[in-house]
Parts: structure tokens; sequence; C-alpha cells
């Protein structure tokens, strides 16, 4: 696996694992548990330490099924992230539902607690004081958000006292530059890392053709998946968490991994699928 910082002194695998869907979307949904908690536990064994969930993802059942899937992991060797939803940033209820994540996901800490979405009806200072009230109880290590332009980030970061943000999680994919325009720049100029959900678009990058995507693949031996991938992390300061409970598919994440596209096949990538 590939390492990276993801703040000063703290690195992390550049690939994580997604959890989107699994357990449900907005409702529990426990049909395809086992096979779920196999898929996330073989996962680990390869080396996607870095799990990504949230309180929304199947009302709850997907951090309950990420609980299940690391029992007698080495909790020091995983990254584990979760989100409160944007209805619960007033402090009460954020601090609330931080302490209900901690239970379902069966931890006395996660790594990194992300405001999932922007909320304009709550003070962001009320939210940001609360997330940092989450780092003094001992209940993250570090904060961030998701979903936040780089304007909102940096009055996000403007709002905080003692901590800093150290990641914001937005879609960031080939068929999804935007933000490479203006929100990477602000995250590398801020010290915060990008981590990128929906890298493949669902399967859309391997649905659409592109005959640049094609020629590079095939010279590189490798997969558009793996490409996909490649040109995220070939890009400073960016993760991804592609998700995917096949076995097939999170063998093939690896292979994105132990080597890097060139300047000149990411630009034209970059221009291929803008």
């Amino acid at each position: 696996m590939e390492y990276r910082e993801i703040t000063k002194g703290v690195e992390v695998p550049v690939l994580g694992l997604g959890t989107w869907g699994m357990g449900g979307r907005e409702t529990p949904d426990k049909a395809r548990d086992s096979e779920t908690v196999t898929a996330i536990r073989m996962a680990l064994e390869l080396g996607l330490t870095h799990l990504d969930t949230a309180e929304y993802y199947g009302a709850g059942h997907a951090e309950e099924l990420v609980g299940e899937a690391i029992e007698g992991w080495d909790r020091e060797k995983l990254f584990i992230t979760s989100k409160v939803w944007h209805n619960h940033l007033r402090r009460e209820d954020l601090l609330h539902s931080m302490k209900a994540s901690l239970g379902r996901l069966g931890v006395d800490h996660v790594d990194l607690y992300l405001v999932h979405w922007p909320n304009p009806s709550v003070p962001l200072k009320e939210t940001m004081a609360a997330m940092e009230e989450c780092i003094r109880q001992g209940h993250t290590r570090f904060i961030g958000v998701s979903n936040f332009s780089a304007q909102l980030m940096e009055e996000a970061q403007g709002h905080l006292k003692d901590a800093r943000l150290i990641a914001n999680q937005v879609q960031y994919s080939l068929l999804d530059q935007k933000p490479r325009m203006e929100l990477l720049p602000a995250c590398r100029r801020m010290g915060v890392s990008l981590v990128a959900y929906r890298p493949l678009e669902r399967g859309a990058i391997i649905e659409t053709p592109n005959a640049v995507m094609d020629e590079i693949a095939g010279a590189r031996g490798k997969t558009r998946v793996q490409v996909a991938l490649n040109w995220l992390i070939s890009q400073e300061g960016v993760f991804a968490i592609p998700k995917s409970t096949n076995p097939v598919h999170l063998m093939e994440f690896m292979g994105a991994i132990g080597w890097r596209l060139t300047e000149e096949e990411q630009r034209r990538l970059s221009d291929a699928y803008r």
C-alpha cells in the first residue's frame, strides 16, 4: 500500500474504502450484511485501512457494519472517518451524533470527523465550536468538512480557535474536475487534504468511450479503473475512496498504486475528459 500524509506526521493509505450504499442508503438494508462485512475485511487485508463512513449511510447501519468488520483489528492501524449529517449541526445535536456514531462503530474515537454538508440555517461558528469540542472530549483526533466550497472552507477554519481542518471530502474524478479550478489550490494553500469520493463516477468512467484513456491504459497495461484512480492520487494532497463489495473490484483497485502517470499523461487525460 502507498501512504501519504493527510496532516503533518500522520500517514494514511492514498486509497481508502468508501461505504455509501453499504447497509442501505437512506434507510437500513440488512439483506447483504454478511457479504458486506466480508468485503470490508478483505479490503482491510489488502491494505485499504482508511475507512470512510457516515451516520447518514443506511441510517447508521453502514457504521454498524464497519464496526463489525473491524472487530479484532489493531485499532492503531486503522484510520476511520465518519460524518455528521447537515440537520445535526447545532451543538447538542452534533455531540449526540458523534457519540451515536462511536457506539455504532464500537470504538472510543474516530480519526477524522467531518461536517457532511454545509447548512446555512445553522451558524457555522456554532458548528465549528462543537467540532472542536469533539476533539477536546477525545471523540475524534481530527476534524474536517465535506462538500464545502473554498470560500466556505476558509470561513470554517476562521471560526476554529485551537484546531485546524485537515480534510475536505468532495466529489472529484476525471468526469467531474471542478475541484481543480479553485478548491484544490485552496486546500494546498491551507494545508488541507482533498479526499475524492465517487472517483469512478459509479462506473461511468468505465462505460464512457474515451480514446485517450484507452491508449494510456493499454500502454500502461492497466485498466480504466486503475488509470482513473492513479490520475487522482498522482496529484499532490489528493486521496481517493472508491467503494465496492466485489472482491474482483477490490483487487483491481490495488493496481492503481505503486506507479504514477507522467505529467503529460495526466494533462492528456484531463483534457480528454474535460
